[in-house]
């Protein structure tokens, strides 16, 4: 059992990324009991257009967060049952903004917040509307953490999205915002020193935003204040892209670059990437600030749009390039040093989940003679299959699975929602 940030609701899967420090880790046992030889597996899927990301509240509270497309989209959230995944109840229309994709996750009040376009919204158990603020920028906020005060984190995101594509020297310092969750008044507000893509990541009070260069640590004390002495370089080459979402843990963080071309997605990243460099997979120690990294491959046009996965106690960290297809685990030593330790060809794209107990990596892989999502997965140990299976999604995972209460998997792709369940 991990403990979630006392700031989330107490569920198995209350926030992105099982939580702020984005370990893909469930609150509490999200074994599947895969251990001992493979179960018998059950898919449900659901057309839904434009879908994000679920997560729990108490047994059997399953919310999914929807969106429209456009330069004023708004968004909604559907409870949902969490076997036939039809809607049980629907918020109203919430305000939004410019697309890309928000963040859903439930407080420790019990409360639902959501953070889609350029407004943050607060919802009660049954989706009704208890609060709204518009943000300071007109751009898209792409996700949120809550501290462990409670107080709530977002920021903007400052890349190119699908019609609007910016060159560097148009991408604007991303700006971070702290929000009380009552009120949602904002409790104050600081113009990074860099434009950043990535999703924020925080431990206990302080953030970590990945830049287009360096690693960024901002502390929340009442004021929020830019860490000076703790801007650790990871870019070193022009030929490299910007970083995207940070894992913390350990007393460091983990992260993958060469994130500018993820706009360019077609139902797929496969075949998209146009940077000259190959994908690599960063640790920056959180005390000395060193930096040290492994390539994923020796393939240029690399491309990701989402986090690694790190096992602290195993030490082995999973990384992946989109744009080529390969995944790659590393053993790590105390310094940061990595070696290979396995890597196999797969057309990975989303966000993953660890099953920590089992040892078991859950990924994906798209299938591009079927065009058919697929859900894999793997032994951390060895990069062996375990489970693989089509989800019902003609376009590719980018996005992010959860963990269920009853031994089951959510996957949500661009099309489509998908509960894989595991039984005797």
């Amino acid at each position: 059992m991990i403990a979630m940030s006392v700031g989330y609701y107490n569920s198995i899967w209350s926030g992105e990324d099982g939580g702020p420090s984005r370990l893909g880790i469930a609150n509490h046992s999200g074994d599947l009991g895969l251990i001992g030889g493979r179960k018998n597996v059950e898919v449900t899927s659901r057309f839904v257009p434009l879908a994000t990301m679920v997560v729990t509240r108490d047994t059997g509270e399953i919310y999914l967060l929807r969106h429209g497309s456009g330069d004023n989209a708004k968004c909604f959230v559907e409870k949902i049952d969490p076997i036939s995944l039809e809607p049980i109840v629907t918020s109203l229309e919430l305000e939004g903004g410019p697309t890309w994709p928000g963040s859903i996750a439930v407080h420790s009040n019990g409360s639902i917040y959501v953070v889609f376009g350029n407004h943050i919204s607060r919802l009660s158990s049954e989706l009704l509307l208890l609060a709204s603020k518009e943000l300071p920028r007109v751009k898209p906020y792409n996700g949120l953490v809550i501290l462990e005060d409670g107080t709530i984190a977002t920021k903007d995101f400052a890349g190119s999205r699908p019609g609007n594509v910016l060159e560097k020297s148009e991408q604007m310092p991303s700006h971070l915002v702290v929000l009380e969750p009552d009120s949602l008044e904002m409790l104050d507000e600081i113009e990074l020193s860099e434009p950043s893509i990535a999703r924020i990541s925080s431990v206990a009070n302080d953030i970590y935003v990945a830049g287009d260069r360096t690693l960024m640590r901002v502390r929340f004390r009442g004021k929020l204040e830019l860490d000076s002495e703790f801007l650790p370089l990871y870019k070193t080459t022009e030929s490299q892209g910007s970083a995207w979402d940070v894992v913390v843990g350990d007393s460091s963080a983990w992260f993958l670059d060469n994130g500018d071309d993820s706009y360019r997605y077609n139902g797929t990243l496969i075949g998209v990437g146009t940077l000259s460099s190959e994908v690599r997979l960063f640790r920056v120690d959180l005390v000395s600030g060193q930096v040290t990294s492994g390539r994923i491959s020796d393939l240029s046009k690399g491309v990701v749009a989402n986090p690694p996965l790190v096992d602290f106690e195993r030490r082995i960290a999973v990384g992946y390039d989109s744009g080529n297809g390969i995944v790659t685990a590393f053993d790590f030593d105390d310094l940061g040093n990595m070696t290979q330790r396995w890597s196999r060809s797969q057309n990975h794209g989303g966000h993953m989940v660890y099953l920590r107990d089992e040892g078991l990596v859950v990924s994906d892989d798209y299938d591009l003679e079927r065009n058919i999502a697929q859900m894999v997965i793997l032994e951390i140990e060895s990069g062996d299959e375990v489970v693989r299976v089509d989800t019902g999604s003609p376009v590719q995972s980018v996005l992010f699975p959860a963990v269920g209460f009853n031994r089951d998997l959510y996957l949500c792709t661009f099309s489509t929602i998908s509960r894989i369940a595991f039984c005797d």
